[in-house]
């Protein structure tokens, strides 16, 4: 188990850096920089001086193994956006509104999302089933930006019921605000309700025919309790497989979500900055979000021991 998670750590680093390094590689492959809108009127002197601040007069290969130093010490750079911003100050103001949004929308569209792959799979060739994966298959075919959009001019615009734009702050920023959350947390939650429903249903459709199950029958278990203790337990694996993929995704921002309700939140601030090739602040955010998404990968294999007493973690290949 020890050889293991070393392992793991030692492969999460080198993924990290290769990330960090394809990531800056791409920047600096877009033709023109960062600084030519902002440096066209000013006087020569004060150019190269702005060039010479943020590193952009050396070569390519020589700012890269600049920057990746100061990564690996935590410093990212300051901002070329917005000066005096650097990516720790960034995460501390922007990562509690997306996390916000992102924990509402899992924990809406993951929940409703099982209980319809249940049902579906106990009521299969009903119209319970043919109903709930109607819907599942068209709210996946439908992309979040049109269920905000419809959402932000029928319900906030039309009806009024809810705020166009906005996000709770201050005191209101966790458990504050719930009128400005919903529409955002809705128009998130459908992708979650249907992929979840479909893969709970599938999983459940393969486990119920299984040896163990039909062994349970035969040994006189209700129908609940083979449901609970043997066909849920082994029916979650492939949702665990997926689960942390979502979390990630959802904490770390819904880019569009965040666009559309001016949502001041570490999404929308990824989508400016790679339009401003601000390399620090994309290189740092990408890193943050590399970085979830392979921790909670690394605790999805711990958690398939749980689930599944078969699976064993060793250092071996």
């Amino acid at each position: 188990m020890l050889k293991y998670i070393v392992r793991r750590f030692l492969e999460m680093i080198v993924t990290l850096f290769v990330i960090a390094t394809a990531t800056f590689f791409l920047l600096a492959a877009v033709p023109g920089d960062p600084l030519s809108d902002r440096v066209e009127k000013l006087p020569e002197e004060t150019r190269i001086n702005m060039y010479k601040k943020y590193g952009l007069d050396q070569p390519v290969l020589q700012r890269y193994v600049t920057t990746m130093k100061s990564m690996l010490k935590g410093d990212f750079g300051e901002s070329i956006r917005m000066p005096g911003y650097d990516i720790t100050r960034l995460i501390r103001e922007t990562m509690p509104i997306s996390a916000r949004l992102g924990i509402q929308t899992i924990l809406v569209g993951v929940l409703v999302g099982l209980l319809l792959g249940i049902l579906a799979a106990l009521f299969r060739g009903s119209w319970v089933d043919y109903t709930i994966m109607f819907f599942a298959i068209l709210m996946i075919s439908v992309p979040i930006l049109i269920f905000a959009l419809l959402l932000q001019k029928y319900v906030a615009g039309d009806l009024g019921l809810l705020p166009v734009i906005g996000w709770p702050s201050g005191s209101e920023q966790w458990f504050g605000g719930w009128e400005y959350t919903v529409l955002p947390t809705l128009s998130g939650c459908f992708t979650y309700i249907a992929m979840y429903a479909r893969l709970l249903k599938t999983s459940m459709l393969d486990v119920v025919n299984q040896d163990y199950i039909l062994t349970a029958r035969s040994k006189g278990l209700s129908e609940p309790k083979i449901v609970f203790r043997h066909l849920l337990r082994n029916s979650f694996i492939p949702v665990i497989t997926v689960l942390p993929m979502s979390i990630a995704g959802a904490i770390t921002g819904s880019f569009f979500i965040e666009r559309v309700f001016s949502i001041p939140g570490f999404g929308r601030y990824f989508i400016e900055a790679v339009q401003a090739r601000d390399v620090s602040i994309v290189l740092g955010q990408t890193v943050i979000m590399s970085a979830i998404y392979v921790v909670l990968i690394f605790l999805v294999d711990i958690l398939y021991t749980l689930l599944d007493p078969r699976i064993r973690l060793s250092g071996k290949g």
